[in-house]
């Protein structure tokens, strides 16, 4: 007993320390900084692209209430952006399908006229479903968030049986316009995300010379990733462009083995200039050329599939379901309780929160979900009350969209700037919402990103001190 009392009392200190952080200075100031941005401008055009498709065909067709949810399903190309191309085809079908799946069951929730609370109850269950199986098969990406966005906004949306297989429908046709759109870049220039991973793996090992040995598993890390992603992406016949991107991982690995400062600086000028090199679209790149038979292509790495189940049961991935579920039944109860109009929305700012990989990144996330609501839904607000029309809302959500994609590996604020006026602008689509609309998203968030860093507090593992380091 006086063991466990003090180990209680260890872990509420921790927990104390750990909220004091979330009200700090030093946890407000990272959630503004702006870091270094991954090559986005390709794909932002494509899941711009495929989201303006997706709203163009819905108003063609005479579908304007029901185009948001094509353009939700168009999302699809939004994930898993830098899979190998060969892996992307395998596991984008099963993210549309997720996208898909609880569209058309958020409309039958509103079809079948569940109370509030069930819905609440049942959406929340369906929130730590899609975090545990998007953790357990590592889908990158904007995240489960999307899936209960779909689900709460067909439940809003769907008054009869018919209006299901009509959400369900255009959600399928947008995933598929998604699905298409992401994969076109195999056409081109299929080695990209095996480029891009190779100069992740040099700019990892030139951080060494600057930071040193807190930069080392970050490295290794990185050259595994890229290996695994050069074996996955390589054609079956020979291809020197292949052997050259192994041979820039093994001059890594032996600069990253070397332990000498003198090493890292050697190389660190050559691995930059081949960085900018690899991320460029462009075929003629500047890289050594290589004895083919010098550099076997890496073995190809286990299936997904297998892996992916192999994590269903993996301690820690439990452990973050049970938190975004008894985080998103809070939130959402508590937005319920307090007379908000859109309650499952809170759910979805305590998810967001809860999706950071660690308390000091899930605080941030928070800080930066909840300034980018509040300039999200001023833009939208106005938008909304000038009433423009279908087709200037596609324009502005088009718009929204490919910044959002530029902006968020740079930083999540201006990414939810985009997230949320686009989210606001699709709900007007469907509802014939008013600017109102856009004080209950900020009402909403707050109380869900609140309820999100409580509970991760609470729930805070012992060895997660990142926000002490800070």
């Amino acid at each position: 007993m006086l063991s466990l009392r003090f180990e209680d009392r260890v872990q509420l200190r921790h927990t104390h320390g750990a909220l004091a952080h979330s009200l700090s200075a030093t946890a407000w100031r990272d959630a503004l900084e702006l870091r270094r941005g991954e090559p986005t401008v390709a794909v932002a055009l494509r899941v711009g692209f495929a989201t303006m498709l997706a709203l163009v065909v819905g108003g063609l067709l005479g579908y304007e209430q029901v185009a948001g949810f094509g353009a939700l399903g168009a999302l699809t190309s939004a994930f898993l952006r830098y899979e190998p191309y060969p892996r992307l085809a395998a596991r984008l079908p099963w993210v549309g399908l997720g996208i898909v799946g609880y569209t058309a069951f958020g409309a039958v929730l509103g079809a079948a006229g569940a109370s509030l609370w069930f819905q609440i109850t049942v959406l929340s269950l369906g929130s730590a479903v899609a975090y545990w199986v998007f953790a357990a098969f590592s889908v990158t990406g904007p995240g489960p968030v999307i899936l209960i966005f779909a689900a709460a906004g067909a439940a809003g949306f769907a008054d009869e049986w018919s209006d299901v297989g009509l959400v369900a429908a255009a959600a399928a046709a947008g995933a598929m316009i998604g699905f298409a759109i992401a994969l076109m870049p195999v056409l081109s220039h299929p080695h990209t995300p095996a480029r891009i991973a190779v100069a992740r793996a040099l700019a990892a090992v030139s951080a060494l010379e600057t930071r040193g040995s807190e930069a080392v598993p970050a490295a290794r890390e990185s050259i595994r990733k890229a290996r695994e992603i050069i074996a996955l992406n390589a054609p079956r016949r020979p291809c020197p462009h292949v052997h050259e991107l192994v041979a820039l991982v093994e001059a890594a690995e032996t600069v990253l083995d070397s332990g000498s400062r003198d090493t890292h600086r050697a190389g660190r000028d050559d691995f930059a200039r081949f960085e900018i090199e690899l991320r460029k679209a462009r075929r003629d790149i500047a890289i050594p050329r290589v004895d083919v038979d010098g550099y076997p292509v890496p073995p190809t790495p286990p299936g997904f599939v297998r892996e992916g189940f192999g994590r269903l049961l993996d301690r820690l991935v439990l452990i973050g379901g049970g938190r975004v579920f008894v985080a998103s039944l809070l939130a959402a109860s508590s937005a319920a309780l307090v007379g908000l109009d859109h309650p499952l929305w809170a759910s979805m700012g305590a998810m967001a929160a809860l999706q950071g990989l660690n308390y000091r990144n899930t605080v941030q996330r928070a800080i930066q979900r909840l300034i980018g609501n509040v300039g999200g839904a001023v833009i939208a607000a106005v938008l909304l009350a000038l009433d423009p029309g279908y087709w200037p809302v596609v324009a502005a959500v088009v718009l929204f969209q490919t910044l959002t994609e530029l902006s968020i590996t740079r930083n999540y604020a201006l990414a939810s700037v985009g997230v949320t006026a686009m989210a606001l602008l699709l709900t007007g689509l469907g509802q014939h919402a008013g600017p109102d609309v856009a004080l209950s998203r900020v009402a909403d968030t707050l109380v869900g990103v609140v309820v999100g860093v409580i509970v991760a507090a609470v729930t805070i593992r012992r060895d997660d001190r990142h926000h002490l380091v800070a």
